[in-house]
């Protein structure tokens, strides 16, 4: 049925998911709730050290605590969501539920791009300028650094999503995603979009391509600085303060690149396939990537691992005094 012929105006969408790959459905129901668990614990444990443990009451620690709170909020703004369209025959979402659902992950999204660029900034000045650092990086500079990054990325999503929500949706309701992600459903929209996609290009600019820039310039001067140092091992240690940011950074932005930059495919038989490939990864850039940030903070810092492991080893004691 062609969508000029639908009039009516529609009151909720139904998520396509995997319901072409039923076979699939328990396995990965099982590996994300999985996946999920994971997150919560690992990031919910590094907030939990980062604010227990002085030592790490740095501007570092500081983005890193928002970078861990951030990922359990854009987790758990799409993950339930998901884990129960792998569980319902008719997967169906209400319309302010779905564009709800569609403004935390944009928000998320946003805000986790911006906290990057300002922990590469924050690498960057205790490498390049480590006599400056307590006087540049002062807390009355890296909370209003933190706080303009989520306000950015709120009000950016406010404007995505109220420009979306204007939309008639009178036609076609199958979002084929696991979510309410934004292009999905403005595909679905039986009006001109141009004005839609125009402003998600400048944001893509703005949130995407201006922080890179700058996380790639701040590497710039972390290198030239590194190569400097006359010892080896001088190196290998300077290094070591920003490995983790680096390894969180190409993890994230290979995902979102691999995710959009990969070609169409022009044989209709291979859309299948092409299909369920790009939810995939979109299951790994919303589940994975915020699985791994903890992990590749906790193994790549000694004082985040130092820290996790006095907390294991006192919890661990305060459960046995009790049963005692």
């Amino acid at each position: 049925m062609e969508r000029s012929s639908q009039t009516s105006p529609l009151v909720g969408f139904i998520l396509l998911g995997l319901s072409a790959h039923p076979r699939l459905e328990k396995t990965f129901f099982v590996l994300i709730l999985l996946m999920y668990l994971v997150t919560l614990l690992g990031n919910g444990v590094l907030i939990l050290v980062t604010i227990l443990d002085s030592h790490l009451h740095k501007p570092m620690y500081f983005f890193v605590r928002n970078l861990s709170f951030l990922d359990i909020c854009y987790t758990t703004s799409s993950v339930p969501l998901i884990l129960d369209s792998f569980l319902t025959p008719r997967k169906t979402i209400s319309f302010s539920a779905c564009f709800g659902q569609m403004f935390l992950s944009f928000a998320m999204g946003a805000t986790e791009c911006v906290l990057l660029g300002m922990t590469a900034f924050d690498r960057s000045v205790a490498i390049c300028n480590p006599l400056r650092y307590s006087v540049v990086m002062s807390k009355a500079a890296y909370v209003p650094m933190a706080a303009g990054s989520w306000a950015a990325g709120i009000t950016n999503s406010v404007v995505q999503t109220s420009q979306a929500v204007k939309l008639p949706f009178c036609g076609d309701n199958v979002i084929n995603h696991f979510t309410c992600e934004i292009l999905a459903v403005l595909k679905l929209a039986c009006a001109d979009i141009s004005i839609n996609v125009t402003s998600l290009r400048i944001t893509v600019i703005i949130f995407l391509g201006i922080p890179v820039l700058f996380i790639f310039f701040s590497y710039v001067f972390i290198m030239a600085t590194i190569l400097r140092i006359p010892s080896e091992e001088g190196r290998k240690k300077t290094f070591s303060t920003c490995s983790a940011h680096l390894t969180v950074v190409i993890i994230f932005y290979g995902t979102i690149v691999f995710m959009y930059a990969k070609p169409k495919s022009k044989d209709p038989l291979g859309t299948d396939k092409q299909d369920l490939s790009g939810k995939l990864i979109c299951l790994f850039y919303g589940v994975v990537t915020a699985m791994l940030n903890p992990i590749i903070y906790s193994l790549r810092n000694k004082d985040v691992k130092a820290s996790v492991k006095t907390f294991v080893c006192q919890k661990h004691v305060s459960n046995v005094a009790l049963y005692i």
